[in-house]
């Protein structure tokens, strides 16, 4: 999978997950919406190795990229310090941020609530503070 192959899914599954907080399928929704930033990222990893080469630098570079891990896709991706940087400088990204942070693959065996289903979909979703315009930014 290419880089546009990941955007366009990562934009995908934001459509499907306001479609599922539309039909009111919170859980759904909120599993469905952190893949839209977990397939950002992962987007943005393979940006990160086109522009550095690091994947001849570490020999299990691609392994660790296997992760849903949000923190750990920050990282894999090169933009850490951009990160830290932005969140200490913007407390409404910062917020979003906290929030997508909570987002785990584990969530499709959790019952969300409606709260904490748009809330979610909310930080993503945000302009100009949302994670994935962070995210569209780095790609």
């Amino acid at each position: 999978m290419n880089r546009v192959h990941w955007q366009a899914l990562a934009e995908e599954r934001i459509r499907a997950a306001q479609t599922l907080l539309s039909a009111g399928l919170w859980s759904s929704a909120y599993y469905v919406a952190g893949y839209a930033v977990e397939f950002g990222l992962k987007s943005c990893i393979l940006s990160h190795v086109a522009n550095t080469g690091v994947i001849f630098e570490e020999k299990d570079f691609s392994q660790k990229c296997w992760t849903h891990s949000i923190r750990d896709l920050v990282k894999l991706a090169g933009i850490e310090a951009e990160w830290k940087a932005d969140i200490a400088a913007n407390l409404v990204l910062e917020k979003n941020w906290a929030i997508v942070n909570q987002w785990s693959e584990k969530s499709r065996y959790q019952n969300k609530t409606q709260i904490e289903a748009e809330e979610l979909y909310n930080a993503i979703n945000d302009h100009p503070n949302g994670v994935m315009s962070w995210i569209r930014s780095r790609w």
